[in-house]
Order: structure tokens, then sequence, then C-alpha cells
């Protein structure tokens, strides 16, 4: 929803940064936020994590020259408050009128779109001879991979949103970026395999399946299939299909380190119904299986498993990325030790609602939509649902 114009408050009202939110939260502070967004909205996708206390009123009911204190009754008095909104117009608006009833307040800068550009990142802890580097998005959860070696870089599963960020941090570590590299059709983020190749003299690389999809790039760009390999630097990159997600899912393994995209997660496993929709999934579903049976849970236990996507039910590794080796998942993750019937039926029983803007996603990240940077941004805000649901997913 479009924000109206609000008046500048008549009170001073201060601000705090996605990043300083962030902190807050990491540091196990109490929050309280105050969302000002329309319900839905809030409901499809939220700040959250055990500390966080969220209230949620739609600023249209707070617009006027007196609203109802009733509004801020479920607000605490004794502790700060921040409100936040989409854009971070109406959030200062409202900030305002707390202020003006002695809240402790602030707003959030640029709302939920500053909060969807929040981008961290941590050293993988593995025996592989590469450095690798994992990058995460806390607003949707999507992770993506640098991989250093002997001057050069591949990054794994980029996003266009911060494709300087990729170029800039291969140059840190004194690289020169060789890949671009996608494990499948994203439906929820658009790709910056691209947007690299343009930057940079790094090659695009997709999932040789994928072109069966439609591909339809204005670049040139390179598909793999199974058992192909990709040096960077010193370092192998092992090409391994795996589908089951989409036909064309494709991890890459670089020494322990095993890409795994949307096929599993540390807390979860892939849905099957995005390319395909309700009536290919059961088939796909079980695919996925005889994927994580045949093609993942064979690999030595020690073998580190970096995903695309992390939820709020994952935990970080001890490094502070959401990794998890092979065969810590196979002991505490219930879907993998089901046999294949349980398993399809399982996966299909309580899948989350669809990515929004799936469709009009992978059309882009096929080639066959153009998106501007704006317009790409604002397609992948929202929640990661990739996954199929994390209920019962583990054992406690």
């Amino acid at each position: 929803m479009n924000e109206p114009e609000f008046p500048t408050p008549d009170v001073e009202v201060e601000s705090i940064t996605p990043e300083q939110l962030k902190s807050r939260i990491d540091a196990g502070e109490d929050v309280t936020l105050f969302d000002v967004r329309a319900e839905n909205e809030h409901e499809e996708w939220k700040i959250e994590g055990e500390n966080v206390e969220t209230v949620n009123v739609p600023y249209f009911n707070l617009l006027g020259d007196d609203p109802d204190d009733e509004l801020f009754a479920d607000l605490p008095e004794d502790e700060e408050i921040t409100v936040l909104c989409a854009k971070g117009g109406s959030s200062e608006y409202v900030a305002g009128l707390l202020a003006e009833r002695d809240y402790d307040v602030n707003h959030l800068a640029e709302g939920m779109n500053g909060w969807a550009r929040i981008y961290e990142r941590a050293e993988i802890e593995s025996d592989a001879d590469a450095t690798v580097v994992q990058y995460q998005r806390p607003s949707s959860g999507c992770l993506s991979y640098l991989v250093v070696d002997d001057g050069e870089a591949a990054v794994v599963d980029p996003l266009r949103e911060f494709a300087d960020e990729y170029v800039a941090d291969a140059e840190e570590y004194g690289a020169d970026l060789k890949y671009a590299i996608d494990t499948h059709v994203h439906a929820d983020h658009v790709s910056g395999v691209r947007e690299l190749g343009r930057k940079t003299d790094a090659e695009a690389v997709v999932p040789a399946p994928a072109e069966d999809r439609g591909v339809d790039y204005d670049a040139d760009y390179r598909a793999v299939a199974d058992g192909e390999e990709l040096a960077v630097g010193a370092a192998t990159v092992e090409v391994i299909h795996a589908p089951g997600h989409t036909t064309g899912m494709t991890s890459y393994r670089v020494g322990d380190v095993l890409f795994t995209g949307d096929g599993l997660f540390t807390e979860s496993v892939a849905r099957p119904d995005l390319e395909e929709g309700d009536e290919g999934a059961p088939d796909a579903a079980g695919t996925l299986y005889d994927t994580l049976q045949d093609r993942v849970l064979s690999l030595p236990d020690d073998t580190v498993v970096a995903p695309a996507h992390f939820s709020d039910a994952a935990d970080q590794a001890d490094d502070g990325t959401y990794t998890a080796t092979v065969g810590e998942l196979e002991a505490s993750m219930d879907a993998l030790s089901m046999d294949r019937d349980e398993f399809v039926e399982f996966v299909l029983s309580d899948m989350p609602p669809r990515p929004a803007n799936y469709e009009d996603i992978i059309a882009t990240n096929l080639g066959q939509r153009d998106a501007s940077d704006d317009e790409a941004f604002e397609l992948e805000l929202g929640p990661n649902n990739c996954a199929a649901s994390q209920d019962a997913m583990t054992s406690d």
C-alpha cells in the first residue's frame, strides 16, 4: 500500500537505522515495535525474534487531529518503542503522535525497505582450501556465497540488489570475479548473475536443465551439467545435479562445503511446487527424496551443508553462519529418516503460501521479463517461502 504524504511532527522524533535495530535484536535487548502497516502486510512479512514484541495498528486508523488513545492501549509506557512502516514516512508521523503523549519513541529509518537492505557476511569454518564467505539477508532469509582462492572468486546465488557488494568484497580479498553461479531459477529474489556479468568479466553460470524452462538472457552464459567442474584459483567447484525443488536444481561442492541451493536447508527441506504447481508437486517431492538420499546424505558426515535460505527456525553455527554438517542434519531432521512415501506425504501436507510475485520473479530470472533496479527490489520484498513447513521437521 502506498503511503500518503504526512505532516512533519510538531515534536522532534529520533530515528534508528535498520542496522542499529538489528544490533539491538542480536544483542538480546528487549525490543518493542509498533508496526503501522496494514494488517495483511504485517502478517505476511514482519521483524521477528524471541526478544521482539510487536503491536500492529494500521496508520490509517491514526489519521486525524486527535486519534483515540485506545489505539495506543497495547503499547508499554515504560519501554522504548520503535515505530515502523513500509518506507519511513508514516512511522515518523506516528512516532510524533507518541512523543506528544510522552512515550519513549523513535522510528525506523526507511522502514521495511531499509530492513530489506541489511546484508551481513561471515566466513564458513571448513576444511576447504578456498575461503568461503556466507552472505545473510535477514529480511528474506536469502543466503549467497563468495568463494575465493588464489586471486580468483566466484559468487553462488548472487542477489542483483547487492552486486556491487560482491565486487567490492572480491577486491578486498585480492581476487577478480571469475564466475557468477546460480543453483537454479529462483522464485523469491532477482538473480544477480547477469548483473555481475555486466559489471565485471565474471561468466554467468546456470544449470543446463534450466535452459528447458526458457532461459532467454541478453548476454552470454554458460550452462553446466552434472559432473562438470569449474576452477576458481586452485580450488575445484564440482557440479552436482540435485533435482526436486526444481528440475534444474543443482548443488555445487567446494572441498567439504556443499552449496545446496533450495534443496536442503539446515531446518527444513525444499518445497516441490514452484515449477510444476500442485499437480506436479507429488512427483517432484519423490524426486527430492531420491536426491537427498542418493546425492546428499551419501556424502561424508562432516560435509558442510550451505543452503540458499534460512528461516527464524534456523540456528547459527559457532562461526556465525547458517550451516550444518550432513551428519548433524541426518541426526536432527525427522524428514531425512522417513521412507519415500512418508516423506512425500509429509512435504505436501503443510506447504506455506507461495513467495510473493514468484511468477514475475521467475520470468525475470529467465530473462523473459525486464525489470528496473527499483522494480526488481520491490518484486522480492517479503519473507522466504521456498521451504516446506518447518513444523515437525526437526527432533527436539
